[in-house]
């Protein structure tokens, strides 16, 4: 086994977070494994979230230093110093878990002995593999953890089972939000146009949450979303409120709270699937199978199959196919899943 490893998943929020399970299986088969993590500076803070890593290793810095990491400019003489950065580590084992030119290329020039990556046919681009000494190839048609897992498999890890461990950081502010009485979360937002179902339907989510289930309504936000949440709560009748903003460690804290999430496939729904939140998660132009829940006792309500334009950021048939999911069809969720989780 591998005395020093390094991870290169550069993003995104998600995909950090469906790449934790491999860092958690490896230290689980040899606890004395250093394990570092190259990702880029937009992502930086998700990593800050994962304590078992040994050293995070920053790049494309264009603002403020990251604490607690090896951070390094998006410029040239910003790369050379990352390159020799990562050479002077000495690891044993590279891990592209990303699958891209770019991560592979980080991957081979980290200097590691061993350069692993997915096999050809399972890479977003296939000309990343020129850069791998040994390729890894996954069981077909699995969920993105259960590939990811098939890397730790490759170095003798069990990856049988999946393992998330996340930090939370719990401000006042996110004190303040999480007390009194249980809540549900609404994130209603996502960088992809086509994976957002509407506001006035997520409102009505929220008044049913309230009236049937006595449960407040928390509405989420990331960079840019904070009227899209606006708009849910002014259509709630009073069932939803503005969550606090969030730094990527309070929503983790956040989502732990929660008593319910419902969520379209996005970085927050996965923070959600990690703490173990129960989740009500709505699909449209990505695969639930693929990038959904991976707890039994979730329940997705998905529109993948009509769609035609998977994994596009943009509808191409003029109306999203997630927009045709009904919200009778998401409030018969939202009592399925919670029906399944005995309240504390």
């Amino acid at each position: 086994m591998a005395s020093r490893l390094l991870i290169v998943r550069l993003g995104a929020l998600g995909d950090i977070v469906h790449a934790v399970p491999v860092l958690t299986a490896l230290h689980r088969h040899d606890p004395a494994l250093q394990i570092d993590w190259l990702v880029d500076a937009a992502y930086a803070p998700m990593l800050a979230c994962v304590p078992s890593v040994h050293q995070r290793i920053i790049v494309r810095r264009r603002s403020a230093t990251p604490t607690g990491a090896c951070v390094f400019d998006a410029s040239p003489s910003g790369y050379v110093q990352a390159v020799a950065h990562l050479r002077r580590q000495r690891y044993d084992v590279a891990l592209d878990l990303q699958g891209l030119i770019k991560s592979a290329l980080w991957a081979r020039l980290s200097g590691a002995r061993r350069v692993i990556g997915f096999s050809a046919g399972h890479l977003r681009e296939r000309q990343a593999a020129w850069f791998y000494s040994e390729a890894v190839t996954p069981p077909p048609g699995v969920h993105v953890v259960r590939k990811n897992l098939a890397m730790a498999e490759a170095l003798g890890a069990s990856g049988s089972s999946i393992e998330v461990k996340l930090q939370a950081e719990c401000s006042p502010a996110i004190e303040a939000a999480r007390a009194g009485a249980p809540y549900a979360v609404i994130n209603p937002g996502a960088a992809w146009p086509n994976k957002r179902w509407p506001a006035a339907q997520f409102a009505a989510v929220a008044g049913h949450l309230q009236a049937r289930h006595q449960l407040r309504t928390l509405v989420t936000y990331g960079p840019g979303e904070q009227a899209l949440a606006g708009a849910v709560v002014d259509a709630s009748g009073g069932a939803a409120a503005l969550a606090p903003p969030t730094r990527i460690g309070e929503m983790v804290a956040l989502m732990q709270g929660a008593r319910l999430v419902v969520s379209g496939d996005t970085g927050p729904m996965h923070i959600a699937a990690a703490m173990d939140a129960p989740l009500v998660a709505l699909f449209g132009p990505t695969w639930p199978a693929r990038n959904g829940p991976w707890n039994p006792a979730d329940v997705v309500v998905s529109r993948a199959e009509l769609c035609q334009c998977h994994h596009k950021r943009q509808c191409q048939s003029g109306s999203p196919c997630i927009e045709r999911i009904s919200v009778d069809e998401v409030t018969t969720a939202v009592d399925l899943r919670l029906a399944r989780e005995p309240v504390s």
